[in-house]
Order: structure tokens, then C-alpha cells, then sequence
């Protein structure tokens, strides 16, 4: 938890912070292992960031007093992250690795090689999705809260939103065998497209390439979804 990131919930009278939910209290006294006087850093959700100390903590409430808010958060890539919803498992991780580096736009789409039980997941239940979220802020020193959007339908999407999200973004399809390879320092908004394990079918590959994404690829070696959205994120921004 490099940062506390606050709600508006956890700000009391004046710059008092109240911190009461038990993972944060956790956090602050087995890892930190906190005494009242340490500095943190906190950060106001959707808002900027500062330093604050800390006053008293037991195993109930932990109470800062607020510094000025003072500081921006880091930048935010230029992409819209498309996938392919995995695993429950790796849907957890991957939402807190796109999240702490900077994706703030996320579509978790279906696809033939998705399992249609995956869509049932306690995973995706906005509050689960939310803390997975908050845990990727906290690492990157972010407040900006990404928003995560649910396509059930690949037709649906390639015929109704795609056309919308490529008229202002540059659509990137990877995919294994793709004949470029991935670019590099890329700085204009980009719509990013990434498949499930096994990868899209050749049917989806087509869909996506005469809708007017260009495939790219990361090389000979095929990696797992979550380690490929990395190397890509990455090797793009």
C-alpha cells in the first residue's frame, strides 16, 4: 500500500482522516507496522495527492491528520484496453497490473474460447472488480479510478461499439502470427485488443481486422494473457 487512498467516506471534521475497514488497518500495522508520528502518503479518489500522519491506531480505527493535497497523479496511458475475459484467478491479477500501469479504460469482452461460466464469477461483481482496482491504485500511487465495462457478445460489440471506440483511437489486434510486430513509444490514443488463452479464432482475427485494427504480435514465444498484456503495455507506452 504505497498510498491510502481515501474516499469520501473515510474524511471526518476538518483534515481528520478515519480509517476503519480491517484490510487497511491490516496493512497498517503488520506491514507498516505503524506508530502514531509515521508519515503516509493518501490521495483523494478521483482527486490529488498528499501526505498525511498518523495519530492513533488500534485495531478498530486508525485516524491521520490531512496535509494539502498538493500533487497530481501520474499520467494515464492512451489506451483503451480490450480483453477477452479471463480466468477468474487471472482477471483478478490482470486488473490490478493494467491498473497500476496506468490503463484507465477496460472492456472485458466474450469470445468462442471464453468459458461462458466465467461470465457467473463473484469476480465480476462491481465491488470485487472495485477492490481489485483500488489494490492497483495503491501500488502505482494513483487516484484515478478506471472504468471497467462488460461486452457478453462479440458480434454485438465488433458491429455496435467497435466502429464508436476506433473513430478517435488506433485499434491494435495482438495476436499470435499477426504480420507486424508490436510498436514502440506510441503516444496517440490507442484501442489495445488482447485474447483469451488459446488466443482469438480465426473468424474473431478476421472481424477485427476489416472493422480496421492492425494485428501485431510479440514475437515467436506465446505467453500467458496476463504476462502478455504486460510485455505489451510496456513495449507500447
Amino acid at each position: 500500500m504505497n498510498l491510502i487512498l481515501l474516499s469520501p467516506s473515510d474524511l471526518g471534521d476538518g483534515p481528520l482522516v478515519k480509517l476503519r475497514d480491517p484490510r487497511r488497518l491490516t496493512h497498517l500495522r503488520e506491514v507498516h507496522r505503524a506508530t502514531p508520528g509515521d508519515s503516509f502518503t493518501l490521495g483523494i479518489e478521483g482527486g490529488g495527492i498528499g501526505r498525511g500522519t498518523l495519530l492513533s491506531l488500534d485495531e478498530h480505527e486508525a485516524c491521520l491528520s490531512l496535509e494539502a493535497l498538493d500533487q497530481s497523479p501520474p499520467p494515464a496511458l492512451p489506451v483503451h484496453l480490450v480483453l477477452a475475459l479471463p480466468r477468474p484467478r487471472m482477471l483478478a491479477r490482470s486488473l490490478e497490473h493494467v491498473t497500476t500501469l496506468g490503463v484507465k479504460h477496460i472492456t472485458l469482452l466474450h469470445t468462442h474460447r471464453v468459458e461462458k461460466s466465467y461470465w457467473q464469477s463473484p469476480e465480476l461483481v462491481a465491488e470485487k472488480i472495485r477492490g481489485h482496482l483500488i489494490l492497483g491504485l495503491e501500488q502505482a500511487r494513483d487516484t484515478l479510478m478506471p472504468e471497467v465495462t462488460l461486452a457478453k457478445g462479440f458480434r454485438p460489440f465488433v458491429e455496435d461499439i467497435l466502429p464508436g471506440l476506433l473513430e478517435e483511437r488506433h485499434g491494435l489486434l495482438a495476436h499470435p502470427g499477426m504480420p507486424m510486430a508490436c510498436p514502440r513509444d506510441v503516444t496517440d490514443p490507442t484501442l489495445l485488443l488482447v485474447g483469451p488463452e488459446g488466443g482469438f479464432i480465426p473468424w474473431e482475427v478476421g472481424k477485427l481486422l476489416e472493422a480496421g485494427c492492425q494485428g501485431i504480435h510479440l514475437g515467436p514465444r506465446i505467453l500467458r494473457v496476463e504476462t502478455a498484456i504486460t510485455v505489451l503495455l510496456s513495449r507500447l507506452f
